[in-house]
């Protein structure tokens, strides 16, 4: 399985976990894609998933860019238009795994990682 792949499965396990309902997962569209989309209680969740197998290169929070922070409002208001979803409370969570080995890997959620500008 790849990284990512892995990763994101890990990470709707953990997200189910603490209460999340998922809803659709790998959502894509002209702009590109959300990796899961889930509903925290009353408030719908764009989620961005990061995974990585070591720390050397940075938090893997540290790749959610101003500029991916954009691309991902951009995707979340174009879901919303094509869902005809006018009002509703949302989020951007971030989750970042680390797998090294199974019994070793790390998930960190952060809720409202950011916020549209």
């Amino acid at each position: 399985m790849a990284l990512g792949r892995q990763g994101e499965e890990m990470a709707m396990a953990y997200l189910k976990s603490l209460g999340y309902r998922v809803l659709e997962r790998n959502v894509r569209n002209k702009a590109g894609e959300i990796d899961i989309v889930a509903r925290d209680k009353g408030t719908l969740c764009f989620i961005e998933v990061k995974t990585r197998r070591t720390a050397r290169f940075g938090s893997p929070f540290e790749a959610i860019t101003p500029r991916k922070r954009r691309k991902l409002i951009r995707l979340a208001e174009m879901y919303l238009q094509d869902k005809n979803i006018a009002s509703t409370n949302i989020r951007f969570d971030c989750v970042a795994v680390f797998v090294e080995e199974p019994k070793d890997s790390q998930i960190t959620l952060i809720k409202g990682a950011f916020e549209v500008e």
